[in-house]
């Protein structure tokens, strides 16, 4: 942050525009080479792979069989790597308890950092190409940026190439759009730093113990309800923000989902990303719901699946994805329009019982056990005067932390600042006066931030490991 990101943004400034997407190219491939050097070339192989595919494709535009058969070894190669590396240990262990694989050897792989989001981005180049939704990029360096671009390449949100085709060849850089940018890096900044790692400290002490009763689960369920979102919505916020920095203007990831009033608002709100890649690039081509009611259903059970297995290699993961399809499926067939008839506040009330259960599920990553001793202490009605001790311990050291979370969680600050700029935007004393004060707080909310960060120890993003 105060070495390679001034650097980086320094040189960038100075650099005439046609060297512009070659340094962040290079600075990108260090950046990735810092946490694992060795993936660089793998990172490369998919580049490389996904540019020719999208050349050969728009060659045989006048072919559909070659441009299909192009297409389909394109997708193959880049599931099978990433098959290879975040499942292969998992499928192993599978076919381990089946006695004609008895005694399989089970792989050790190291999951290459953002290899989901970046598998998921090159795919959409591809599939957009042969869609004809835009065009093959000629310039290697150019195409290896947006796959590279180091603001989001570890944890997103997944940048389609149709979203960036013209700013990745001929974008413009605007004071107004850096200024909100570094706003946006410094709020998501404090929001990790701040939010994220001490409610994150909370869960992880609570998900660590041995034996919990219920109003302690519950706490530990809430910790983590804010956890994950307060640290992936920072790295969203992050990384849409310096791509503003540098002209680039991603799609929103986040849309303050613990506002929502139904499971199916809440995917419309949580990983905006990745809900609508698949739906665009699995559900709809698989019929989405166009082919009767039961064929709708299959296809959710399919991109529900595909849901949980992209998040990671263990069974929780799969039985998280099995939940939310059994949630959205009973939405289509009677509860949403019930929902829709009662109050907002007992829709709110439903759609986070459901969403921290969901999380609690997400988060016994330790196999199946677990899963069941959480939801036992959950609904088990067990009180105990040790539990009931460690519960007002928590609250007077992290009560602030899960209070702003909770806070922060809804659209108060946009709310306030929409409404104060259109007070004073009549007035010029008065707006270069808020201005002031604005960059003001930032900077100390920057500063403290800073120094939270100093004084904690590591704690790297929830979705790095996905």
């Amino acid at each position: 942050m105060f070495v390679y990101l001034v650097v980086t943004i320094a040189v960038y400034y100075v650099l005439p525009r046609r060297f512009k997407n070659l340094w962040l190219f290079i600075v990108s491939i260090i950046f990735y080479g810092f946490g694992e050097p060795v993936y660089v070339l793998l990172m490369f192989f998919s580049i490389t792979v996904n540019y020719v595919s999208g050349l050969l494709i728009e060659k045989f535009r006048q072919s559909i069989a070659k441009k299909r058969a192009t297409l389909i070894v394109c997708v193959v190669i880049n599931l099978a790597l990433l098959g290879y590396f975040k499942y292969a240990g998992f499928m192993a262990d599978m076919l381990n308890n089946i006695p004609l694989f008895a005694n399989l050897a089970v792989p050790q792989i190291a999951l290459p950092i953002g290899i989901s989001f970046y598998t998921f981005q090159t795919m959409s180049y591809t599939i957009d190409v042969y869609r004809g939704n835009c065009a093959a990029q000629r310039n290697y360096i150019t195409f290896g940026t947006y796959v590279s671009l180091f603001p989001q390449l570890v944890a997103g949100p997944i940048v389609r190439y149709k979203t960036v085709e013209n700013e990745i060849a001929h974008r413009q850089i605007h004071m107004e759009d850096v200024a909100d940018g570094l706003e946006r890096f410094i709020l998501g900044f404090a929001k990790k730093i701040i939010i994220a790692n001490n409610v994150g400290a909370l869960a992880d002490k609570i998900f660590e113990m041995n034996s919990i009763d219920m109003p302690l689960a519950w706490l530990g369920a809430i910790a983590y309800t804010l956890q994950i979102y307060f640290d992936f919505s920072a790295y969203s916020d992050m990384a849409i923000g310096l791509g503003r920095v540098f002209g680039f203007h991603f799609e929103e990831n986040f849309n303050f989902p613990y506002i929502a009033k139904s499971v199916g608002d809440f995917w419309r709100r949580w990983h905006i990303s990745l809900t609508t890649w698949f739906r665009d690039y699995v559900y709809i081509p698989l019929g989405g719901n166009r082919k009767g009611m039961p064929r709708m259903y299959v296809n959710m059970f399919i991109i529900w699946t595909l849901t949980g297995i992209w998040h990671g290699a263990e069974w929780n993961f799969i039985l998280w994805g099995m939940y939310y399809f059994v949630f959205q499926a009973i939405e289509k067939l009677f509860l949403g329009k019930w929902l829709a008839k009662i109050p907002r506040v007992f829709q709110h009330i439903y759609t986070m019982f459901v969403v921290t259960l969901g999380w609690v599920l997400f988060r016994c990553d330790s196999g199946l056990s677990q899963c069941e001793t959480w939801f036992k202490a959950l609904f088990s009605g067990n009180v105990t005067s040790e539990g009931m001790s460690l519960l007002h311990m928590y609250a007077v050291q992290y009560g602030v932390y899960l209070v702003l979370g909770v806070i922060l969680s809804m659209p108060i600050y946009r709310v306030l600042k929409a409404a104060v700029y259109k007070r004073i935007q009549k007035n010029r004393i008065c707006k270069w006066a808020c201005a002031a004060a604005g960059y003001a707080v930032l900077l100390a909310l920057f500063y403290v931030s800073v120094l939270y960060l100093v004084n904690s120890t590591y704690n790297p993003f929830i979705y790095f490991r996905f």
